[in-house]
């Protein structure tokens, strides 16, 4: 840490002693649970210097400590290195987490409510044993210069593109209240809202969304998503005069859909009840997903609807919009399409600018990777911060590749990409590892192991109503043989023009007992690290499809949707199966067959060579 954080972290200790805070938390989220917050409420990083997506900080007057996972240890230790901040691994063996830790070591705790979950602040004052202090924006007492609440131009998707109208999303919505003898449900996550709606933004950076929240009841439907227009009083501007949100919201309101200021939700909550409750013998039911909805819009809930009348679930929204129908399958395909393109085109840059003697920095490769994408049509930007790695960075799962100073891409060894797009009609995601000279013994077999755990996956056949937690063996199996294995999860949910990761599925060790179920598209992205050497990760995109049925039941399998060859050259071709080495010929042959005909005939003929049978 910097001398400037931990002059931060000393303001924010006075702060504490005056107000009597024993300790202070700071969630690394936003008031709606994203994964990838806007600047405003990138705290975390404000005051303690890691960078990394996921980490959560506690201050006390003598202790200041990160908690993050396997993807950011090796990042985390040395963003943090001689900072006085302390690293706490969480998702391993005997991990304590922050309740836990705040239970031993804190009497009054403060939070901002809005970053935080309901389920978070409970797990916290369950372990304390007192109520928190909620304290909205409390960052806001040391961070002067703070950003603003974002808002960016808002746009529709149509019903061509999304094979389902709002219209009909609301519909399946109001049913699932009936279903739930509940008046109105209040959705905060981001992703379930632009689905539901079809709408997009750009609000946080890579992810098309819009930061608001969404209240449907059975007449009425209001979206808080208009920030600093006329009517709204404050600082922040709606770009108004952008065509596509005036357009937008001209329809949302031609469709029943009122759009209201994202700060008056708590004001407007009372009269919402009172309309609710117009006629009838009972007080309006509001149902809520406590794991995304904030502790401090919570509250205002539970006071204007009343305690009993508010029903915690998981929202309805989440599975449903897991599930894809034909249109955005489609749309799916044709982005791994056009996205296979623009690899293929970069790997084929790669490997003949490295020979030609060029200098390449890991930024170089990654800002060549984007402007290849950037040429297909109805591309919106990446879907994540490309992660260019050579060597010894590829250990680091997560890397963040510098603008400045990134490593020199040598002509040995490894390079590892992991990237995606957002477009139109679809979002990628997709990691290949490629040799950019002489690889060691350890880097091939490495490089076997980690792609016959991706292949093991990729070839399953299950029965239906398996979750994804069952079948992530089948990807470690190779690596466990040998004894080795990785931290972090073998496969996560994409959304469909949304967000990169998404649930409820996920392929994991983690007990997570939701069904993988046809529609559904989930990575399998097996990797193996070695810090202060190298780092190896395949990764293709699955689409779950059915398979056949027969005495024993329902049978699925998995369809790869990832269109881009995948490097024979490192393989140790004598610790693959036969069949592994089957499939894999089919895929690089199919990859060849499809691609070939719109690539260029130079790129072609390499392409050729790199898929010809192991």
């Amino acid at each position: 840490m910097s001398e400037i954080h931990y002059k931060r972290i000393e303001l924010l200790r006075r702060v504490m002693s005056e107000e009597g805070w024993d300790a202070v938390v700071f969630s690394g989220s936003d008031p709606h649970c994203s994964e990838y917050p806007a600047p405003r409420w990138k705290e975390v990083e404000w005051l303690s210097g890691f960078t990394g997506e996921a980490g959560e900080l506690v201050v006390t007057q003598s202790h200041a400590g990160l908690w993050t996972d396997s993807r950011y240890f090796i990042q985390a230790a040395e963003e943090l290195a001689d900072s006085g901040v302390s690293l706490h691994k969480t998702r391993v063996p005997g991990a304590v987490g922050i309740p836990e830790w705040l239970a031993s070591h804190a009497g009054t705790v403060a939070l901002d409510g809005t970053a935080f979950t309901v389920s978070q602040v409970k797990a916290i004052e369950d372990a304390v044993q007192m109520p928190v202090a909620d304290v909205p924006d409390i960052i806001d007492r040391i961070w002067q210069d703070r950003p603003e609440i974002p808002s960016s131009p808002v746009y529709t998707l149509d019903d061509d593109t999304t094979g389902e109208s709002r219209l009909q999303k609301i519909q399946w919505l109001r049913k699932f209240l009936i279903k739930e003898n509940c008046d109105a449900i209040l959705l905060a996550s981001l992703d379930e809202i632009a689905w539901l709606l079809n709408v997009r933004g750009r609000d946080i950076e890579y992810n098309p969304l819009v930061i608001s929240y969404l209240l449907v009841t059975m007449d009425d439907v209001y979206w808080y998503a208009r920030k600093g227009s006329p009517d709204c009083g404050d600082s922040f501007r709606q770009p108004e005069s952008d065509p596509d949100t005036e357009d937008s919201f001209s329809e949302l309101s031609a469709d029943g859909i009122t759009v209201c200021c994202y700060d008056d939700l708590a004001a407007d909550l009372h009269g919402i009840v009172e309309d609710l409750s117009f006629g009838a013998d009972t007080c309006p039911r509001v149902f809520i997903d406590e794991s995304t909805l904030n502790f401090n819009v919570y509250k205002a809930v539970s006071d204007n609807f009343g305690p009993g009348n508010v029903v915690a679930g998981t929202s309805p929204v989440i599975l449903r919009k897991a599930v894809r129908n034909r249109i955005e399958i489609n749309g799916m395909r044709e982005a791994f399409h056009a996205d296979g393109l623009a690899m293929e085109r970069f790997l084929f840059w790669l490997e003949t600018s490295l020979a030609s003697g060029m200098t390449l920095t890991e930024w170089d490769a990654s800002q060549r990777l984007t402007s290849f994408r950037a040429e297909i049509p109805g591309f919106r930007g990446n879907s994540f911060n490309n992660i260019s790695a050579y060597g010894r960075n590829a250990a680091l799962p997560h890397y963040s590749t510098p603008d400045r100073g990134s490593a020199v891409i040598e002509r040995r060894g490894l390079y590892l990409t992991d990237s995606g797009g957002q477009y139109v009609f679809g979002t990628t995601d997709i990691t290949r590892t490629v040799p950019v000279g002489e690889c060691s013994s350890l880097e091939r077999e490495d490089y076997t192991l980690a792609l016959r755990g991706m292949v093991g996956l990729a070839m399953s056949v299950f029965p239906k109503g398996t979750p994804g937690c069952r079948l992530d063996a089948l990807a470690r199996m190779p690596m466990w043989k040998a004894r080795r294995n990785f931290g972090h999860g073998t496969g996560h949910g994409i959304g469909f023009y949304l967000c990169v990761h998404e649930g409820p599925q996920d392929i994991r060790q983690n007990l997570n007992a939701q069904p993988l179920l046809p529609g559904m598209v989930t990575s399998d992205e097996p990797g193996i690290y070695r810090e202060g050497m190298h780092g190896i990760r395949h990764e293709n995109i699955l689409l779950c499809v059915e398979d056949e049925v027969n005495e024993f039941g329902e049978w699925l399998r998995f369809e790869t949707m990832t269109l881009c060859h995948i490097d024979t050259r490192p393989i140790v071709r004598e610790l693959m199966t036969p069949e592994e080495i089957e499939w894999l010929d089919s895929y690089n042959r199919h990859v060849y067959e499809v691609l070939s005909p719109e690539l260029s005939p130079e790129i072609a003929l390499w392409l050729q060579k790199m898929t010809a049978p192991l």
